[in-house]
């Protein structure tokens, strides 16, 4: 090899590397020239000196970098072949390019620096510390060179830990061997660190006042900052004992670094990684260093600094770790007082509470958030929570809270001062409205455990503020809502105070019923409370939305003065009818659409009585009449309330119908209840409409062509008529009951006997009402199904084509689409007569299959023994099912048929679940097979088509909407086949990351997922069970990781258990087989589907294996198996006399089998392999000194012996 060669070579890389970097270079050009030095890399055999050459100080940086990069490659891929000479020539470079081949710490480019060490890592990786013992010392010997030599070496110690513990990116053995060597090597590695940060630190301090020494001052900071950043990535698994040795030293000097602005941020997430440590308590006691004198100085002052310099981001970055840094503080000191570990309440424990109630108070959101879950903490503590200190806060803390559940800082508004840092945490209002809204929830859960300790400061707080609002001027701001002039958006100063204010006062009440005994509640006070918001009027439907929430919150002090219920029912009711234009309550024609604001207000007015009649039932029923007049009353006008509000209303009277307790009185109160909806809903016409699609289309107007699809509606009240019948049906199934308690049940005339099985048989009194109107729903449901044809979809006129399509809503729900703020409150709720029209249809049809989903836990046996129910309900509900629609399905399986089987009892599963579920489930299967193989080909296909670059795309909607079937269909399966003991959610699998085989391998399934009774019956059914095995089994390899992974947990093992008694044919125990191992090629990128399917296919061969030759067979089609391995698996599983090895070992053995299918990641399928080769064990052998000097002689002439093996 000659120096020509080397130079000639040298100078076309230099050309290529220039072309590739040089922007105008055409694309043909660049792609010549990337080939030319990836094939240079690959193949040529002088790559060293090249590398080498081009890494000399004397060429450009991009250059430089270049030379390096080939090193790397050579040291990652070529390492194992290389003669020892080459490896020691090589490395002697690479130290020597560290000692004196760079620019000054201050003019090297960071890139350069960073794959120098990078190299250097590599090879500590494949030769340290067998081969090359003295690493560490010429680490040393470098480092005292200069401020240039010590930062690299920096670097190389942090990207060897990273690479090793962080990332654990190399084989378990040589892992092992230098994590153990690095920790035997510890104290000095740390005495390292500490020495030169505490040396850097001080020349920084010394010369940084002094302009003229400015560049020398730079050069101590850089390797300051690089000591904090190494320290960071050795704190957090190191012994505790190296952080807290020497009097916590460490920790001392971190937080004398906290007041030292460019070196504060380093020193801040050094020390909150240190206070975050977990471990054994006794270890971590010396943390409490940090609740001293000294150390709370420096960081209260640290965090004054930083915020008394106004909001500048390395500021505001230092603030958040500071306060991340007082939360961990506050975690170790509730770990740690109350154990066992003799830890007292520091005596600076009112500082720190002081301190961390400055960040509660801090203007930005984020901090305000991130110390909520602390004061959780230190609120539920046994030993603080009776503090004095602590409760001195309690007050404090709660007026904090009044301010931080306002709604401001919108980062596009400039109203408040948080606005501005949230400029810096959220990218758009939506972002800061979503992070508001759980950081609100937040605030609740703290906010009722702060009561818990003084309930009435917290009463007392929120009555003030009640009496503020109630009296204050309405200010709705700049921004005018479209409901009406004057009136408040969500946005207005007066709603976004009535918010935060009904937010505090829900939270602070409740508690305080819950805490407080019965005789010590302020009764006197909160009946003043309720006659103030009971006597407030508003025409605001924001802000009477909030006095409803205070009317429902201040409702338990009704208990004890009953005589104010009927002045609250008052308040609801006028509420129910709220309009912002009085008119338009008694004008026939069609009205202007009412805003969703409107809306809201009626509906939660409705379900404020709701809520009162289903929890105070008792107190209600004296006024069961003047109730049922008040409705008699409103429902007597059919324009004056929505079909859902008169359904809501009597919800509510059949709820306190409920508490008559005499089955005779109560039927005949249903009965006149529901004369109107029979009346209208067997009616000769009603019968005829609800029997024949052609008929429903006409008669709900969705056959007609329409002019101003805004104003004209002329159906819309036979639409309203359909909706209220079945609104009503389903409100009396779902709220009429017999009483709870077996005597009174009996006593009333509810209870009927025993069945076989020894369950309690009770009487509904709405059963007789509601079977009579039974065979129009399923008709209705038959006709509802048939309008999926495509002969009555062409019926359909040309404004509601679309009318049986999703509404935007919902498609928006599925792709995940965030609504615009405003557009929720503002909006009319239905802006067109097609936009009714699909309403109409989606709540009509969920509404039915609700009413059949609470028929069976409703009327019990009364229902299942309905005359030839399965046949019925197959010729209705299951009609037609392959023209419906994925959206019109699911809920269908949600809402109808889990419940109905889940409230069956069992001596019904022969006569009604199977004959439903078996011609079920072989359809669905038939569909998911068919849709996902749509999804397959299609992706495979237009890989490169551009429908994915719009989200909402069809495609993309169909897709997902097979993914939630698909769920859904799954999890039917398992609720019917799998006992709810095995069906925990296996949390653990899904943890993100690739980790080694012992993350993987650990998760197991439930080992107790045993099949329920209706799970043995329908395997007993050979189609019903051949379709459930074959969807379980086929759903594995579909492109849905969460179906996936349930399944493979909890429903694909008991299945296979309970058939393999009999006699599987070996062509169905292959396929099982390979449909696990498929699944595994799809699914094997993500963790915990990984671990779920190993776990499996490992389950199966060893059960199996012993009875079928033929699975060995498909093992052996496995790509990349070691056949020899697998002979010795086999013949230890076959082989019964030998001890068995240990079930981890055996299942590492069998995952190493199968690696070769397991899917990888894109990322990683065209990645090239490194291959690093372990050493001899470091066990058992005397370790070789690490005091030999061995690089004296510069020619490397020591250095060969430590390559030999």
């Amino acid at each position: 090899m000659s120096a020509e060669q080397v130079s000639g070579l040298c100078e076309q890389l230099v050309k290529a590397v220039t072309v590739i970097m040089d922007p105008a270079s055409t694309q043909r050009y660049r792609l010549e020239a990337l080939k030319f030095c990836e094939e240079f890399k690959e193949k040529c055999p002088i790559c060293v000196p090249c590398g080498l050459k081009l890494a000399e100080k004397t060429q450009t940086a991009i250059v430089r970098h270049f030379g390096l990069q080939i090193l790397e490659h050579v040291v990652k891929y070529r390492w194992n072949n290389m003669p020892r000479l080459e490896k020691v020539y090589l490395k002697n470079n690479v130290m020597g390019l560290i000692s004196s081949g760079t620019q000054s710490i201050l003019e090297e480019e960071s890139h350069i620096k960073d794959v120098l060490s990078r190299i250097v890592v590599e090879m500590i990786k494949r030769e340290w510390p067998q081969h090359w013992p003295d690493m560490l010392k010429e680490l040393d010997t470098l480092s005292k060179q200069g401020e240039t030599q010590t930062e690299l070496v920096m670097f190389i110690l942090l990207r060897l830990a990273e690479d090793v513990v962080t990332f654990q990116t190399l084989p378990t053995q040589r892992r092992r061997d230098i994590q153990q060597t690095l920790t035997q090597n510890m104290e000095k590695i740390f005495s390292f660190l500490l020495t030169a940060l505490q040396q850097n630190v001080n020349k920084y301090r010394c010369v940084k006042t002094d302009l003229s020494q400015e560049p020398k001052a730079q050069a101590n900071c850089r390797v300051g900052i690089a000591a904090l950043n190494t320290l960071a990535g050795y704190i957090d698994w190191v012994a505790l004992s190296h952080i807290t040795a020497d009097n916590c030293k460490l920790l001392e000097m971190l937080c004398l670094l906290l007041n030292e602005p460019e070196l504060q941020v380093g020193a801040a997430e050094c020390l909150l990684i240190a206070v975050s440590r977990k471990g054994k308590l006794e270890d971590r006691k010396p943390l409490m260093v940090l609740f001293g004198d000294v150390a709370m100085h420096c960081i209260l002052s640290a965090a004054q600094t930083a915020d008394g310099e106004g909001l500048v981001e390395k500021h505001y970055v230092f603030l958040k770790r500071l306060c991340q840094v007082l939360c961990a503080l506050g975690s170790q000191l509730c770990a740690l007082l109350g154990s066992d570990c003799d830890v007292e309440t520091p005596a600076n424990f009112g500082k720190y509470l002081e301190s961390f109630l400055a960040f509660t108070t801090h203007p930005s959101q984020f901090l305000r958030s991130s110390t909520q879950i602390t004061w959780g903490a230190l609120f539920r503590h046994e030993v603080l929570s009776r503090d004095p200190l602590l409760l001195a806060v309690v007050p404090k803390y709660l007026r904090a809270s009044m301010t931080n559940l306002v709604k401001v800082g919108f980062p596009s508004k400039a109203d408040s001062p948080s606005c501005e840092y949230s400029r810096f945490d959220f990218d758009s209002d939506e972002d800061f409205n979503a992070f508001f809204n759980s950081f609100r929830a937040q605030q609740g859960e703290v906010i009722r455990m702060a009561c818990r300790l003084d309930p009435l400061t917290g009463f007392q707080m929120a009555g003030e503020w009640l009496k503020y609002q109630l009296t204050a001027p309405v200010d709705t701001g700049p921004m005018n809502s479209k409901t009406g002039e004057g009136l408040c958006s969500i946005f207005s100063p007066s709603f976004v105070q009535w918010d935060a204010m009904t937010f505090f006062s829900e939270s602070v009440i409740s508690q305080m019923f819950r805490t407080m005994d019965k005789d010590e509640i302020p009764v006197n006070d909160g009946i003043d409370l309720l006659q103030l918001v009971l006597n407030f009027e508003t025409k605001d439907p924001l802000i009477l939305s909030c006095v409803l929430t205070n009317v429902s919150a201040l409702f338990p002090f009704v208990t004890y003065r009953p005589e104010y219920l009927p002045q609250v029912l008052s308040k609801l009711f006028a509420s129910v009818t709220f309009e912002v234009v009085e008119e338009s309550k008694f004008v026939v024609s069609v009205q202007a659409p009412r805003t969703r604001a409107v809306k809201n207000v009626r509906r939660h007015a409705c379900s404020s009585i709701i809520k009162m009649c289903r929890d105070y039932p008792q107190l209600v029923l004296p006024n069961f009449e003047m109730l049922y007049n008040h409705v008699k009353q409103l429902l007597s006008n059919e324009l004056l309330l929505t079909q859902m509000e008169k359904c809501a209303l009597m919800e509510a009277l059949v709820l306190i119908s409920n508490q008559f307790k005499d089955y005779e009185r109560q039927k005949a109160f249903l009965e006149e209840l529901m004369a109107p909806v029979a009346g209208l809903w067997l009616s000769p016409e009603m019968q005829r409409v609800l029997s024949d699609p052609e008929a429903f289309i006409s008669y709900v107007g969705a056959d007609n062509k329409i002019a101003d699809p805004l104003l004209e509606d002329p159906s819309g009240l036979n639409r309203s008529r359909i909706s209220f019948c079945v609104y009503t049906i389903l409100g009396v199934v779902k709220r009429a009951r017999w009483p709870a308690a077996t005597e009174e049940a009996k006593a009333g005339g509810f209870f009927l006997g025993y069945l076989p099985s020894g369950t309690p048989m009770y009487r509904n009194p709405c059963t007789e009402q509601v079977l009579k109107l039974f065979d129009n729903l399923l008709a209705l449901i038959r006709t509802h199904n048939n309008l999926y044809t495509p002969e009555m979809v062409a019926r359909l006129g040309d404004t509601f084509a679309k009318a049986l399509d999703m509404l935007e809503v919902e498609k928006n729900a599925i792709l995940g689409l965030p609504q615009p703020l405003l557009e929720l409150y503002d909006s009319p709720v239905y802006k067109t007569v097609l936009e009714r029209m699909q309403g109409f249809f989606c709540t009509l049809y969920d509404n039915c299959f609700h009413i059949l989903g609470n028929a069976g836990p409703s009327m019990q046996q009364d229902f299942y023994t309905v005359e030839g129910l399965a046949t019925q309900l197959l010729s209705s509900a299951f009609n037609n099912l392959n023209n419906i629609p994925d959206y019109r399905l699911r809920p269908m399986l949600r809402v109808f048929v889990k419940p109905l089987v889940l409230s069956c009892p069992a001596e019904y599963y022969e006569t009604l679940v199977c004959p439903m579920l078996g011609p079920l489930f072989t359809y669905l299967h038939m569909r998911l097979s068919q849709k996902w193989q749509v999804i397959n080909q299609r992706s495979m296909l237009c890989e490169d088509d551009a429908a994915d670059d719009n989200p909402e795309s069809q495609e993309m909607l169909e897709e997902q909407l097979v993914r939630l079937l698909t769920r859904e269909v799954m999890d039917l399966a398992t609720v019917c086949c799998v006992s709810k003991k095995g069906v925990e959610q296996n949390t653990t699998a899904a943890v993100d990351g690739d980790d080694d085989e012992a993350m993987a391998t650990e998760v197991t399934p439930p080992a107790n997922a045993e099949l329920t009774e209706l799970g043995k019956c329908l395997m007993k059914q050979e189609d019903v069970c051949t379709a459930v095995l074959i969807t379980a089994y086929t759903s594995l390899s579909w492109k849905d990781t969460l179906s996936c992974q349930r399944t493979t947990t909890q429903l694909c093992w008991p299945l296979l258990k309970q058939v393999l008694p009999g006699n599987l044919l070996p062509d169905a125990v292959s396929w099982f087989f390979t449909s696990v191992l498929k699944g595994l090629q799809v699914h094997g990128q993500h963790d915990g589907c990984m671990a779920a399917l190993v776990h499996l296919a490992f389950q199966i061969y060893e059960a199996l294996r012993p009875r079928y030759g033929e699975l060995k067979a498909v093992m052996e089609q496995i790509p990349d198996i070691q056949l020899d391995s697998l002979e010795q698996f086999d013949s230890k599983l076959l082989n019964p006399t030998l001890q068995k090895v240990a079930d981890k070992r055996r299942k590492d053995h069998f995952k190493r089998l199968i690696s070769g299918c397991i899917g990888k990641p894109i990322g990683e399928q065209f990645r090239k392999e490194v291959h690093i080769r372990n050493l001899p064990s470091l066990f058992k052998k005397v370790k070789p000194s690490l005091e030999t000097d061995v690089l004296e002689n510069e020619d490397g002439e020591g250095f060969n012996v430590l390559f030999e093996p």
